[in-house]
């Protein structure tokens, strides 16, 4: 079937359409809602799911006749300044639309039992339907105005899903500060936005090069202006794509729910960041000392974010920074013009970092059947491992995801992260040292997080804190907007506890009975084991294991060049039939051989976090980093004990943070406080009651005589001419 570019429209309309219904129905009939509750997520499944066939069909007649076609709109009409709406369909807006759809719908699919206990579950899919939208909403537009909307919706829904359970104090606060960092980052794209358009006059995609050439030429164009406009257009990305120094926010996201996390991480919102650097590289490029910069920031958000992963005990907030690390990667690529690569490694990470993060959801989900809702222990590794023998399937397929992210050969992550190294090398040998050791890093840290979830015992706390838990008083439920359910919970505790006296006598046999496990052997320790995720969950990672195993060979390039800059730059699809398989597998070996170096580091940080973490009896969190049996052990403590430190304390990045600016907002919001109260509110009570005052005792003046009135009168008189008759100073 061939369909026209004309019908990009409806691959974010789909899931918008989804959304409003869903919500309007939420709003306005919430009971009824409850009930059809599965049908809601099934909509919304099926909407996101046409927006996907749509983009595979669109991707399929881009790969037979490749072109660029806009269809606008007149959105703000007038006689100097128009803006238009619409959508512009090219190679790299139906790749990353193609990415959003296929990733969102396995999510979509995920969350229905991920989801299925929460009385927000409706309002989940009707953010997340939104959020969907969103993406191809700024990826299909034609000019900066409307990307700008898009943009902002983006964040929008990112500050409701990372706050979606808003009771949690914690999950309050990740979402208000991923909402300020970004809009830091949001006010200088939008100065940007308007630097652009006083050089160039347009805001049009399509023509903002062209015109800047021109101008150029006409030497209109300060470059001084120019480079500061594209820094500022940058700031955009840096804080939505996690970029030093706004990369702050990134782990705290981590509290809102993990498919909302694979999302975030894979394809909407930090995606969003390395899309709009792509979409206007062709101006940047021009820019040398701005292109200097990106690099540089880039290169350090990859190699910090590699060592904040190196000892955390969150298994979320081990593969946020990772996604941190793997971020710079893609942003100093672009900064050295690797254009190609960058986009390619944002395909092959976007498919394996959403299989590791509901592989990790995966996890979490079935430690809380052990031991209850405890982020301190259903998150903490150290209270993990072994679970391959009771979860193959997750344990499999994050094991894949794994390896691709360490980049082993044939893996999706490989390809792609092996040319930004080779051309990180060829551009600065400085770049090339930091893009090498951050992928011996990756390998170390990740397979630290896969063998301490997955290898080994498992280590779960011996006390059984699921009936404790599971108890009336500590009832988790959400009604359907978030709100805590404390009158029902009331309601449970009068129906299950006779008496007081009952409940306390139930609480202590409980304790003298969990007591009296833990004191077992392990042997006859009755303690219930983590068991795999339900078929509505696992298929979503079988899915994405696919292309995490596949993706990277169909992007490799068969004309053997890493980089290429043409019209639309990045287009690496190509079709297979067009190559002998001899020519495939012949370019293949010689990439892999080429790629030695890249491959033996990795394998050097697997094997360097086999040697810490590949045995029976983990060490517990507080001293992972320190084994006996070491050639020089005081030595190795101490470096380890610092990473843990660095890791932990997040590099120190918030706690000055936290001097320079938290506290000092906070002395100057107190100083501008103090002053109003005692300056200006004293003034203006002052001034009220010195009138209080001049009017009390006017009144005692009021005696009621009038030779009283006269004597004053003519004393006023008198003092006024002679005010009058003062002669004027020299």
């Amino acid at each position: 079937m061939k369909l026209s570019n004309e019908y990009a429209w409806i691959i974010p309309l789909c899931p918008l359409v989804g959304s409003s219904c869903t919500g309007s129905l939420a709003f306005f009939f919430p009971e009824a809602t409850i009930g059809f509750r599965r049908l809601c997520a099934l909509f919304n499944t099926l909407s996101l799911a046409t927006a996907m066939l749509v983009s595979l069909a669109l991707l399929r007649e881009q790969l037979i006749n490749p072109s660029i076609q806009q269809y606008l709109w007149v959105w703000i009409p007038s006689s100097d300044f128009c803006v238009k709406i619409g959508i512009l369909v090219d190679p790299l807006t139906l790749i990353m639309s193609v990415l959003v759809t296929t990733i969102g719908v396995p999510v979509m699919i995920y969350s229905d039992s991920y989801m299925c206990h929460d009385r927000g579950y409706v309002r989940f899919y009707v953010y997340l339907s939104l959020f969907t939208a969103s993406m191809p909403g700024s990826v299909f537009s034609p000019n900066l105005v409307q990307l700008y909307v898009f943009w902002e919706l983006v964040g929008m829904c990112s500050y409701l899903l990372v706050g979606f359970w808003f009771t949690r104090s914690s999950a309050a606060n990740a979402c208000q500060k991923a909402f300020v960092t970004n809009r830091i980052g949001d006010f200088g794209l939008l100065l940007g936005i308007l630097g652009i358009y006083w050089t160039t006059g347009s805001f049009e995609i399509s023509e903002l090069c062209d015109r800047f050439v021109e101008l150029e030429k006409v030497g209109f164009v300060n470059p001084i202006f120019a480079n500061i406009t594209a820094l500022l257009l940058f700031l955009g990305p840096v804080a939505k794509s996690a970029q030093f120094p706004l990369h702050v926010w990134l782990p705290d996201a981590m509290e809102g729910p993990t498919p909302i996390s694979a999302l975030i991480h894979a394809a909407t919102m930090v995606a969003a960041g390395i899309f709009l650097i792509a979409r206007i590289f062709n101006l940047i490029s021009m820019l040398f000392p701005a292109m200097f910069l990106i690099s540089w920031v880039g290169g350090v958000t990859a190699f910090l974010g590699a060592t904040l992963a190196l000892a955390q005990r969150d298994l979320k907030k081990g593969l946020a920074y990772s996604t941190m690390s793997q971020l710079g990667y893609m942003v100093s690529a672009l900064g050295i013009g690797a254009y190609r690569p960058a986009l390619f490694h944002l395909v092959t990470h976007a498919y394996s970092k959403a299989l590791l993060f509901l592989g990790s959801g995966s996890v979490i989900h079935s430690i809380e059947k052990v031991v209850g809702y405890s982020p301190d222990k259903s998150q903490n590794m150290f209270s993990m491992g072994g679970l391959r023998r009771y979860m193959p399937i997750t344990g499999t397929t994050f094991l894949l995801g794994t390896l691709s992210l360490c980049g082993i050969p044939p893996l999706a992550c490989f390809w792609s992260k092996d040319e930004i190294i080779t051309e990180s090398w060829l551009h600065s040998p400085f770049l090339g040292l930091v893009a090498s050791s951050t992928a011996s890093l990756t390998a170390f840290y990740m397979f630290r997080i896969y063998l301490l979830t997955f290898e080994g015992n498992f280590r779960t706390s011996e006390t059984n804190w699921t009936d404790f838990n599971n108890s009336p008083l500590f009832s988790r439920s959400i009604s359907f907007w978030g709100e805590a359910e404390l009158e029902s919970s009331i309601n449970k505790i009068n129906e299950n506890a006779v008496s007081v006296q009952y409940g306390v006598a139930k609480a202590k046999s409980l304790f003298s009975a969990d007591l009296r496990d833990s004191k077992k052997s392990p042997s006859t320790r009755s303690l219930p084991k983590p068991k795999e995720s339900g078929f509505a969950m696992t298929v979503p990672l079988v899915a994405l294991a696919i292309p995490t195993a596949l993706i990277g060979l169909v992007g490799i390039s068969f004309a053997e060049k890493t980089t290429g800059f043409t019209l639309i730059p990045g287009w690496w699809i190509l079709p297979f039939h067009s190559f002998e398989v001899s020519k495939y597998f012949e370019v293949l070996s010689k990439i892999l051989a080429n790629s030695s170096g890249s491959v033996g580091l990795s394998f050097l940080g697997i094997i360097i976090s086999f040697n810490f973490y590949g045995q029976t009896n983990i060490p517990d969190d507080k001293t992972d980093f320190t084994r006996s049996g070491m050639v020089y052990p005081n030595l190795v403590s101490s470096f380890g004990r610092f990473v843990q430190s660095w890791s932990l304390n997040r590099g120190y990045v918030d706690y000055y943070y936290d001097i320079s600016f938290v506290r000092s907002l906070t002395y100057f919001g107190k100083s501008v406080s103090n002053f109003d109260r005692r300056i200006i509110d004293g003034f203006v009570n002052a001034t009220g009651a010195s009138n209080l005052f001049a009017g009390e005792g006017i009144r005692y003046g009021e005696n009621g005589r009038v030779s009283y009135y006269l004597f004053v009168l003519i004393l006023g008189i008198i003092l006024l001419i002679f005010l009058v008759n003062i002669p004027p100073f020299p």
